[in-house]
């Protein structure tokens, strides 16, 4: 399944596995759908694992508008029609959870669960606003190769930064950021920033919900996580320890390891 015009948009689609059932993965901001590599190793087995990337980032289109979260959701949910009909497990990271809760709020009928990891489901502080512009118009007017080294303290924790032997595992996160074309990053940062609040919204979804954080996210914190978790009921909450925000690069297994759990406690009814 090569590139699809969705939306309006060429959408590079990635497909593997072929389980009964899908799980639909959706990325974080400025990285790709590559970043959930050792999650579908992990469940191509069982499930029929579809990724796309974002437009603007990874191998997708850059298009001249159409960053904000509810154009994504949009992008999102024409990928999910376009899977035979069938209702789907949603699964999204960061932005792509930001994204996977509009598409679960606008059209539930879609999906079978929901995995909200490492997400927000609030507005950007107002007091982070200038560095992230800060940053966007470096990476857009100097190249993502300069601004990359500068958010690894947001992406990781200081075990992972400081820790000789993840050297190689950094180099080949921040080489899936400089990846990105430096305009479509520069959109699709602009549109996560933008973004509205939905937190009075959250209680509204009614799937199953597992919701995934680290005790270290300085980017999504916690607190962030436990907001969607308190709203959704019945949802479930795992906080990954020893971990930053990128908790599929520093502990794939103990995410694997959740999401398995989560996924076998299913009925053929959910």
């Amino acid at each position: 399944m090569p590139q699809q015009t969705l939306n309006h948009a060429r959408l590079n689609i990635v497909e593997s596995g072929a389980g009964p059932e899908i799980v639909v993965l959706l990325h974080g901001l400025l990285f790709s759908q590559r970043m959930f590599d050792a999650q579908v190793d992990a469940l191509q087995s069982r499930f029929r694992c579809v990724r796309m990337d974002f437009r603007g980032q990874g191998e997708s289109e850059v298009t001249r508008k159409g960053y904000d979260l509810d154009t994504l959701a949009d992008d999102a949910i024409a990928l999910i029609e376009s899977l035979d009909g069938a209702r789907v497990h949603l699964l999204g990271f960061s932005m792509g959870g930001m994204v996977a809760q509009r598409v679960a709020l606008n059209r539930p009928e879609l999906l079978r669960s929901l995995v909200l990891m490492n997400t927000s489901a609030e507005r950007e502080r107002w007091t982070k606003r200038p560095r992230f512009a800060l940053l966007n118009l470096a990476a857009r007017f100097l190249g993502l190769e300069k601004v990359a080294p500068r958010i690894l303290p947001l992406l990781f924790s200081d075990r992972f930064i400081e820790d000789p032997e993840c050297a190689d595992e950094r180099r080949r996160w921040l080489d899936m950021v400089t990846a990105n074309d430096r305009v479509g990053a520069s959109r699709a940062v602009r549109g996560v920033v933008s973004r509205k609040s939905i937190l009075d919204r959250v209680r509204e979804i009614e799937l199953p919900t597992l919701v995934i954080t680290a005790d270290q996210d300085r980017a999504t914190s916690p607190q962030k996580a436990n907001n969607i978790h308190q709203r959704i009921r019945g949802s479930r909450l795992v906080t990954i320890e020893d971990s930053g925000h990128m908790t599929v690069a520093e502990k794939p297994d103990e995410v694997n390891r959740a999401l398995g759990d989560f996924y076998a406690s299913l009925t053929p009814a959910d």
